[in-house]
């Protein structure tokens, strides 16, 4: 064989490999029924509750949703323009009386970018400054040495430099070489309750910066870590197939279709991953929208990464709003559900009566207006997060865990478990 007839076969043969991880074709009207659960959030009336990730999700996947996917990018750029551009003293009738995270404008960026935009002019430019400001005082945080933590999440700290990357914007490689210790030293990502999606996250920002050759210095470091980054996630499936739990393996798997490895490394575990996430999806296991937006570009085998040159003219099929079952009337069944909170003294613990399908967050709310319990929480792009419970706030490197007792951690929000017949539910305070 020849060296260019050689060179055809490798290329064919990692073609080979990269496809292992992907999903083969999903039932159309399965897909289609994930995507209408972004439907009712495009129609959130306050700007405050708009999610870039349902758009950068929707543009990467085989599903879109017309003008009404137009009119959601709009009013991004309007409430970022309003809320991060303007000055802090805005009247009090204005839209945006909390600033977006850091995090929210990572995800718009990327959102542009899902639109074939790249970030320009001088409100542009300042979007940019301000992300690539917020990466300079967690570096600070984390320490030449080291020894400290990022004031947010390595995840915030991975998908900001994915955002910068994708709109080619280059950063000094004292701030990628942050991410590139924390892959390496496995603890300073691990330490987190979402080790899996900080993984994939930060090796799905370290492979862009591969594609794009924004930093050659670190060329070869970025390349052994993206590697490790891999290793460390196939490590991290359990028996079922899962990269995590079923909520990381999109991101897991966005991370490895997007470069191939050896049959050695991947051995079973796409296939098995696969397997568990397409019976997930049969199970209607995905209900939070940004879940489902991480998981609707897997479906379409795409990734993140794709941002750097998105294709904004692939063919898409238009979504229909979802039909709603004809009513019954029926007697709604009362359910009681424990709820136990250890962590505070004296121990909280009572029995809440609510309707049978209710959320844990009704329940809360239920144990609430009975009194004796509170609870505050943070609205955050995945729903209420809770940071308070009986005036115990969550402190620096804590959280307030949501446990099925006795001690199995819930992978759902408050806003989407649904609680069984006489199950406890526990909210513990942990240390991380």
């Amino acid at each position: 064989m020849g060296h260019l007839g050689a060179f055809l076969f490798l290329l064919g043969a990692l073609g080979a490999l990269a496809d292992i991880c992907e999903i083969p074709e999903v039932d159309s009207h399965l897909v289609e029924k994930l995507g209408q659960h972004l439907l009712p959030s495009m129609d959130a009336l306050s700007l405050e509750y708009l999610n870039p990730s349902i758009y950068v999700g929707l543009r990467l996947s085989s599903l879109q949703a017309e003008t009404k996917e137009n009119l959601y990018l709009h009013r991004l750029k309007l409430y970022h323009q309003q809320c991060l551009l303007e000055s802090a003293s805005s009247d009090d009738n204005s839209d945006c009386q909390t600033k977006p995270s850091r995090g929210h404008l990572a995800l718009y960026l990327l959102a542009l970018r899902a639109n074939c935009e790249f970030v320009g002019g001088h409100k542009g430019a300042r979007l940019v400054s301000q992300l690539k400001w917020f990466l300079e005082e967690e570096k600070r945080a984390i320490g030449h040495d080291h020894k400290g933590h990022p004031q947010t999440s390595y995840y915030q700290y991975s998908l900001s430099i994915l955002a910068l990357c994708v709109h080619q914007k280059r950063l000094h490689d004292s701030v990628v070489g942050k991410l590139l210790y924390a892959v390496e030293h496995d603890q300073h990502l691990q330490q987190g309750h979402l080790a899996v999606d900080t993984m994939a996250m930060a090796g799905l920002a370290l492979t862009c910066l591969e594609n794009s050759n924004l930093n050659p210095d670190q060329r070869q470091r970025i390349t052994r870590a993206i590697r490790t980054a891999r290793k460390k996630v196939l490590k991290a499936q359990t028996p079922e197939g899962h990269f995590g739990n079923v909520y990381s393996t999109p991101l897991a798997l966005q991370l490895l279709m997007t470069s191939p490895m050896s049959r050695v490394e991947l051995g079973t575990a796409c296939l098995k991953a696969r397997a568990a996430l397409l019976a997930s999806l049969q199970d209607g296991a995905f209900q939070n929208v940004l879940m489902i937006s991480q998981l609707l570009p897997v479906l379409n085998n795409k990734t993140y990464v794709d941002l750097i040159s998105p294709d904004c003219l692939a063919p898409r099929v238009t979504m229909r709003p979802a039909t709603k079952p004809l009513s019954q009337t029926q007697v709604p069944e009362i359910i009681s559900i424990t709820l136990k909170v250890p962590s505070i003294l004296p121990l909280y613990k009572q029995s809440i009566s609510v309707f049978a399908g209710s959320s844990l967050e009704d329940v809360l709310k239920t144990a609430q207006e009975l009194g004796e319990f509170t609870y505050r929480t943070r609205a955050t792009l995945s729903g209420p997060y809770v940071i308070s419970v009986m005036g115990k706030e969550a402190g620096d490197r804590e959280f307030w865990q949501l446990l099925q007792a006795p001690d199995t951690p819930l992978l759902q929000g408050i806003a989407d478990y649904r609680p069984k017949d006489g199950e406890t539910i526990e909210l513990r305070l942990i240390r991380w």
